[in-house]
């Protein structure tokens, strides 16, 4: 049986059977999963190998690479702002980043960036993963490109550009990078070990993803030209890009934020608690508010799915049945990492692993331990 460290609530005990389940039959290379209630964790698991050699064990400091639940955490960012009443959600992007007017952008609205129906889900090609870690650079090339279509009319996943997006934001009215934000203002006040733009002192904790089998017939299915083919490989990226030191370093606010299912955890129990955890107040219910806010409904025009989106975060829909109904939103990984928030249920329930899986809102895995923990949520 596999050697499953950390704690749990006796009500949580088939979570911790199915982790020690797909571990012991190699489903899991190594995961960690956490449930918070009310702030305080009543799940905090991890178990299993950080190398495909299974020589370093997965310790309660490992870390990885959690793709797409980095978003999670830089849509927390911009919403501090709004907090402080430094970001209106309502504005153009232009009146806080002059640049991002050009070529028909001068009416997209913050809202718009926050929950991908700007329009500008990728690069214009050509464009490498090279060109998009030099963040600068590539950023002023997305306020120089024209929208794919007609902003706030659908949703089209931001896949790698959302971070570069809303990052920008809060350089422009803050000052600071994104990871630099995030690490004073959200990671450090609570305590999270979660970076966005890896200091080298880290990278020895750090468990390398095991990329999911390429499946040609993903793209192949795209329409030629269309908006979800262009996003895909503006620019295509293999999942182990993110081995490199270069990745690692830099600030991809989409995708190369590194934590574990405790940190993540401990971040967003600050939206599932109101808007302070242990005495750190970030944002006020009010704010907190905004996040359920509908802005989209419907197939996105990258995903292929019925998806919704509110302010940042995703909300329930037919994409992703293992979620009940109710004041609920979250984001997914790339493999199968996952942030889910109850605000109703005062609860946060995470997910990262390095076995990367398949799936497009999370794998079968996912949907395993994220049913599992509702129902002991009941």
């Amino acid at each position: 049986m596999a050697d499953l460290n950390g704690v749990r609530d006796e009500r949580f005990a088939k979570l911790g059977a199915l982790l020690c389940e797909n571990l012991d039959s190699g489903e899991e290379l190594g995961a960690s999963i956490a449930v918070t209630i009310d702030g305080e964790p009543v799940v905090d698991l991890w178990g299993g190998w950080a190398d495909q050699g299974h020589t370093v064990p997965w310790r309660r400091d490992t870390i990885t690479n959690v793709w797409s639940c980095t978003k999670t955490v830089t849509s927390l960012a911009a919403l501090l702002l709004v907090e402080r009443g430094l970001l209106d959600v309502d504005s153009p992007v232009a009146r806080y980043w002059p640049e991002f007017a050009a070529r028909g952008k001068e009416r997209v609205l913050v809202r718009q960036l926050l929950s991908h129906t700007s329009g500008v889900s990728g690069w214009d090609r050509p464009v490498t993963v090279a060109d998009v870690l030099d963040v600068p650079a590539s950023t002023a090339r997305l306020a120089a490109q024209a929208p794919w279509w007609p902003p706030g009319t659908a949703s089209g996943y931001h896949l790698l550009t959302y971070g570069h997006l809303v990052g920008e934001l809060i350089r422009r009215i803050d000052g600071r990078t994104l990871g630099r934000f995030v690490a004073e203002e959200i990671a450090g006040p609570l305590d999270a070990d979660f970076h966005i733009g890896l200091p080298d002192s880290a990278s020895g904790r750090v468990a390398d993803v095991v990329p999911p089998p390429f499946r040609s017939a993903d793209l192949a299915a795209a329409e030629p030209g269309g908006v979800a083919i262009k996003t895909y490989t503006g620019p295509l990226g293999a999942a182990d890009e993110s081995w490199t030191p270069a990745w690692r370093r830099a600030e991809i606010g989409a995708a190369n934020g590194h934590g574990n299912a405790r940190s993540l955890a401990r971040i967003h129990s600050v939206v599932a608690c109101g808007g302070t955890l242990d005495g750190v107040r970030l944002l006020s219910p009010r704010t907190i508010e905004l996040i359920f806010g509908q802005q989209s409904d419907g197939p996105d025009l990258v995903l292929g799915a019925h998806v919704r989106f509110g302010l940042g975060y995703g909300l329930p829909s037919p994409a992703v049945p293992y979620l009940p109904p109710g004041r609920i939103c979250f984001w997914t990984g790339w493999g199968g990492s996952v942030v889910v928030i109850d605000t109703e249920r005062r609860a946060v329930i995470t997910y990262v692993m390095n076995n990367m899986g398949t799936g497009l809102l999370g794998s079968d895995r996912t949907s395993q331990y994220v049913s599992a923990a509702f129902a002991a949520l009941e």
